[in-house]
This record gives C-alpha cells, sequence and structure tokens, in this order.
C-alpha cells in the first residue's frame, strides 16, 4: 500500500544498471497480472541495449524519461495464443477489434504489476503514452509479427531525482454508486477547483499564455487534430496487424 501511495513518475535517472534477479522479480510479478480467461494474451518486450533503446527514444520524442537503463514495451499478443490454437487442432477467431481490446487489457494489467514491483524493488518508473502515437514505427524497431500491436512502455531504473507527489483528483470525481450520476456544472466547478487554482497550474497558464487548464490540454497538450491523425494510424496499425477482421463467417 505504501508503494501506491507514494508513487510518483520518474523522468530522470542515474546510470546505475538494473540488477538481473531483479528484472526477473519483476518481470515475475508482471505475469502474475489477472487476465481474461487465463489467455495471458501480452508479451512484454525488454530493452536494454543502448542501440536499440536510441531506436525506441526517437520513436517516444527523446524526452528525458527514455534515458532509463531499461525499457519495457507491453503488447497485445494473440499471435502466440493464435499458434498455440492452430497446433492443438483449434480454430482461433480473435482476429478482430474485440480481440485487440482483450489483448490490450491483459497488457495493461501486467504494466501495473510490473510498475508497482518496480517501485517495491526501489527503482522508479515512467508510463510513456507515446507508444501508440509511433506504433508502425515501434513495430518495425522490435519485429512485431502480425498479431502484436505495442500499448504502452514503462521505462525504469534507479531515480536520479524525487519529485513531489503530484495530485489527483476527489474520490467523488472518478466513483459513481449503483449508477453513473452525470455531473452538473457546480459538481465540475467543485471537482476541479484546487488543480484549476494550484501553483502548477498558475505557472502552466502563464508559460502557455491560456485562461484555464482545460485550455492548455485541448489547445497544446492533447489537441483535436492530433487525435485524430493517431487515430488513423492506429487504425491503420490494426487492420496490417490482423485485428480488423470484423466480419462473421462460418
Amino acid at each position: 500500500m505504501n508503494t501506491i501511495f507514494t508513487h510518483r513518475s520518474i523522468r530522470n535517472f542515474t546510470n546505475q544498471k538494473v540488477e538481473e534477479e531483479k528484472l526477473i522479480r519483476i518481470l515475475e510479478a508482471g505475469v502474475r497480472a489477472s487476465t481474461t480467461g487465463n489467455m495471458q494474451v501480452y508479451s512484454i518486450v525488454v530493452t536494454t541495449d543502448s542501440e536499440c533503446r536510441e531506436a525506441l527514444n526517437a520513436c517516444h520524442f527523446n524526452q528525458p524519461a527514455t534515458k532509463a537503463p531499461v525499457m519495457m514495451t507491453f503488447c497485445a499478443d494473440f499471435n502466440r495464443f493464435n499458434k498455440w490454437c492452430e497446433q492443438r487442432k483449434a480454430a482461433p477467431g480473435y482476429d478482430n477489434f474485440h480481440g485487440f481490446v482483450v489483448a490490450a487489457i491483459d497488457a495493461l494489467l501486467a504494466s501495473q504489476n510490473v510498475s508497482l514491483e518496480a517501485e517495491n524493488q526501489g527503482l522508479g518508473i515512467c508510463y510513456l503514452g507515446t507508444t501508440t502515437y509511433t506504433a508502425d514505427r515501434i513495430i518495425d524497431i522490435l519485429k512485431l509479427p502480425k498479431g502484436v500491436v505495442p500499448i504502452t512502455t514503462v521505462v525504469m531504473g534507479y531515480p536520479s531525482e524525487m519529485p513531489e507527489l503530484t495530485d489527483r483528483l476527489p474520490l467523488e470525481a472518478v466513483v459513481h454508486r449503483e449508477v453513473y450520476r452525470d455531473y452538473t456544472p457546480e459538481d465540475i466547478d467543485r471537482i476541479y477547483t484546487e488543480r484549476d487554482t494550484q501553483p502548477l497550474t498558475l505557472k502552466l497558464l502563464e508559460e502557455n499564455g491560456k485562461d484555464t487548464l482545460a485550455q492548455v490540454f485541448t489547445d497544446n497538450r492533447y489537441t483535436k487534430k492530433d487525435f485524430v491523425a493517431i487515430s488513423n494510424l492506429l487504425l491503420d496499425v490494426l487492420k496490417k496487424q490482423g485485428f480488423m477482421n470484423n466480419i462473421f463467417s462460418e
């Protein structure tokens, strides 16, 4: 519980290598994650080689966190399971969008277990949300076959910093009892007031020349133009990797 409540994203690391026995323990924690029907339709590509990491770093726009000594790419992976089915006289039917969603969930569950155990072992971690931005390039670099799509990336190493805890919205913002209760304008104001008025927000508004934090997100960080472009790229990746056969046939 202490690991959960003291989590912070680390973006600067020392040059110290992560010991192999620690790495194995962390990966073992990953494979103990919950999984759909115990299929474990995910793969973890561990990258420590400097040359390969450098190629991947460019896919993540060379942000500071990519300098970590270990990079793990979590992939939705029906390739292995499909081959097992075929070699056991079974006909897999997972080359569709729902197959991708199931495998993506498995991959993300494993990534959280890995992250928690890495922090429990004294390492720092950072999720890289840029994996789906350049999924096509990552597929080429990691030589991912059909049926495999990169979903998220976690970097880890020994931290050279210990930033303050990042704020989180109050429980009432994300928890609904029994049924979903939609938000009134008053709810939105109450839930977001602290975040909208904290010193970090005021600094961001000044740096970005915006009136509200919401504008920083919509106009600077996560624009509609970028989201549409990434959506189109990802849909194309899913088609090429064999996850868009959504027509039923006997």
